[in-house]
């Protein structure tokens, strides 16, 4: 067919489909008006329905009772939680009744976190009772606070480490054996959002170093402060006989530090230069020169006093650098967290600060090598939030306090497990308020309503139990199959007549 008479012959194929396009869609607008002219006909003979009450639309956009990112939690009733009656629950309820003194004199906005000012009740509770009985302790917590096991988001524990207050050999002054400065926050150090003077200071997040009054560069890091970078500005607090020392109580956020005279001082963590804290146990793992299972604060110490040139090459792996202030506790105090309180060995943990609010109470339970390093010893108690770290990250993640001396260093030092954690949440959270101003749905029509305007469910149509369904004289609209579509014939291709071939004679090669 030549190229004019194919075009042609698919025109008129088109204008007719068009056409009967056209018959089709006003066949259904005049199906669809009859329809409606004979629901006005008969609309007199329906059942009167009372008219619905008016209904709030959209539903009402109810928050939820609290969020923690990141972290998945399921309810628990106290019978479940394991390890809940063998704990010493007067012990907790002491170092909560602590926490609650901070909480209670607070009069500022409530926190944009978890549990926001919930814990303000139960501790407005705690305020007149002054409990000396660990029965009426346990039922104190089970009457104001709901179980929650709360973990990260597709993980099915939690991770635990330690931590505790070392106890250092220091000078006042520079000296050949004590020549390791340990500084106090430099006057340049800047944080966006802060005054420099600010008691308190973020943990993460950018540090800069002013220049003039506008230029902001990156603090020094811990190599660049280790060459000197900062020496000679009177920020020396103390001085250390090793810079192992220094790295651990950096670590550990604060230490006690004693002098030859007999007295001492007491450090807190103040400021940071604003670089990520990294772990040099890791890094010694991942070389392959300590094995994970093998792996403690004290390895780390006994490799770097056997190796001084790979030990300053490995605390600058750690870029991260802390500067302390004094504060001033006697000796028979525990070093101050970050809430504010003297924290309680054996009860005070660290959390991620940027999800919990302090004072939140966790019940940890599982096995830690308390006892030594391949013990499995039971551990089922309840501790209360006072503290944070930069590398505590997460809703089920903390550091937990063993108080101060070389034996809580040993013991923190080879913690690093998972264990299995329950929140305890305030029961004024408790979702069942919430639900009781849900709308309550649309009623359910009845009997005639629903055989007058029966519905098509298309997963079930066709099915067995829509026929069942008409078999009880009950309406139902089962929709047509749906017709496929005509296969595209095969069409063979017309064959060329074959020309005569010529016979050739071949060359000769």
């Amino acid at each position: 067919m030549a190229p004019e008479a194919r075009i042609k012959t698919f025109l008129k194929t088109g204008a007719t489909a068009l056409c009967a396009g056209a018959v089709v869609l006003s066949s259904f607008s005049l199906g669809a008006e009859a329809a409606r002219r004979h629901h006005r006909n008969h609309h007199h003979h329906l059942p009167q329905v009372p008219a619905a009450p008016p209904r709030a639309l959209p539903y009402p956009q109810l928050s939820l009772p609290f969020e923690i990112p990141g972290a998945q939690y399921l309810p628990l009733a106290w019978a479940d939680v394991k390890g809940w009656g063998y704990d010493d629950h007067l012990a907790a309820y002491k170092t909560f009744r602590a926490s609650c003194r901070s909480i209670n004199a607070q009069n500022g906005a409530a926190e944009v976190k978890a549990l926001g000012a919930s814990l303000s009740e139960p501790c407005r509770a705690a305020k007149t009772l002054d409990l000396t009985d660990d029965a009426k302790a346990k039922t104190f917590f089970e009457e104001n606070f709901a179980p929650l096991r709360i973990s990260r988001l597709g993980e099915p524990d939690g991770f635990v480490t330690g931590y505790y207050e070392p106890v250092l050999e220091g000078s006042r002054t520079q000296t050949d054996v004590y020549n390791v400065p340990v500084y106090r926050r430099p006057s340049n150090l800047f944080v966006r959002g802060y005054k420099q003077d600010s008691v308190s200071l973020p943990n993460k997040g950018p540090v800069y170093r002013k220049i003039g009054r506008r230029k902001l560069v990156p603090y020094y890091d811990r190599g660049e402060i280790e060459d000197g970078k900062i020496a000679g500005r009177g920020l020396e607090i103390a001085w250390l006989k090793d810079p192992t020392d220094l790295l651990f109580a950096q670590i550990q956020g604060s230490a006690r530090i004693k002098f030859e005279d007999g007295s001492s001082v007491r450090l807190n963590y103040d400021a940071y230069n604003g670089y990520p804290y990294t772990a040099v146990g890791r890094i010694l793992i991942e070389r392959g020169i300590i094995p994970k299972e093998e792996m403690s604060m004290q390895k780390i110490r006994e490799w770097m006093a056997q190796n001084p040139d790979g030990a300053k090459e490995l605390r600058r792996q750690n870029r991260a650098y802390i500067f302390f202030r004094e504060v001033n506790l006697s000796d028979k105090d525990e070093a101050v967290g970050a809430q504010g309180i003297p924290l309680t060995a054996g009860r005070s943990i660290a959390v991620d600060k940027s999800l919990h609010v302090y004072g939140t109470p966790f019940f940890i339970e599982g096995e830690l090598p308390i006892e030594s390093e391949r013990a499995k010893t039971p551990f089922h108690r309840l501790m209360i939030a006072q503290d944070t770290g930069s590398a505590i990250i997460g809703p089920a993640r903390a550091d937990l306090f063993f108080g101060a001396g070389q034996e809580a260093g040993r013991i923190s030092g080879r913690l690093r497990h998972p264990m299995h954690f329950v929140m305890l949440v305030p029961k004024s959270l408790d979702p069942a308020p919430r639900a009781a101003k849900l709308p309550i749905p649309d009623p359910r029509p009845s009997e005639k309503i629903a055989k007058l305007f029966p519905q098509t469910d298309p997963a079930k149509t066709g099915t067995p139990a829509a026929a069942a369904a008409q078999g009880k004289n009950e309406t139902v609209a089962i929709a047509g199959p749906v017709p496929l579509p005509v296969p595209r014939p095969a069409i063979e291709p017309a064959s060329e007549p074959r020309r005569p071939v010529k016979n050739r004679p071949h060359r000769q090669q």
